[in-house]
C-alpha cells in the first residue's frame, strides 16, 4: 500500500516555502507541484499563484505564467511584484504595450525595477 508523501498539519505557506526551496534548485516541475499543492490547500492564497507564474515563465510557459500572475493579481490588487512579473512575461510574448502598462502598475506601487523598465523601454 502506498502512503501518501504529504504529511497531517502542512499548511499552503509550508508548500510554497518547499516550492521557493526547489525553485532555488532549479527543479521548476517540483517548484509547481508544490506551488500547486498550496493553491489547493488555500485558494486564495496570491503569493503560491505569483511563485509558480515565475517557475511556469522560468519553463517557457507564458501564458500559464500570465493566468497565475493575473490570478495573484485578482486576489491582491496591490501585488506589485505579480504585476512586475506579469509585465515581464508579457515581454517575452511581444506584448510590450501590455508589459509597459504592468511595469507602470508595479512602479506606481512602489517596485523600483518596473520604475526603471519603465523608463528605459515605455517611452
Amino acid at each position: 500500500m502506498l502512503v501518501p508523501m504529504v504529511s497531517f498539519g502542512q499548511s499552503a505557506s509550508e508548500f510554497n516555502s518547499r516550492g521557493y526551496d526547489k525553485h532555488n534548485l532549479k527543479d521548476y516541475f517540483g517548484a509547481i507541484a508544490d506551488y500547486t499543492k498550496a493553491i489547493e490547500l488555500d485558494p486564495d492564497y496570491a503569493p503560491a499563484y505569483s511563485n509558480r507564474g515565475i517557475a511556469k515563465r522560468k519553463l517557457k510557459d507564458y501564458y500559464g505564467a500570465i493566468s497565475d500572475y493575473s490570478k495573484a493579481i485578482e486576489l491582491n490588487p496591490d501585488y506589485a511584484y505579480a504585476y512586475n512579473n506579469r509585465g515581464v512575461a508579457k515581454e517575452q510574448l511581444g506584448d510590450l504595450n501590455g508589459a509597459c502598462a504592468d511595469w507602470r502598475k508595479a512602479a506606481s506601487l512602489g517596485h523600483q525595477n518596473s520604475a526603471q523598465w519603465v523608463r528605459d523601454e515605455c517611452n
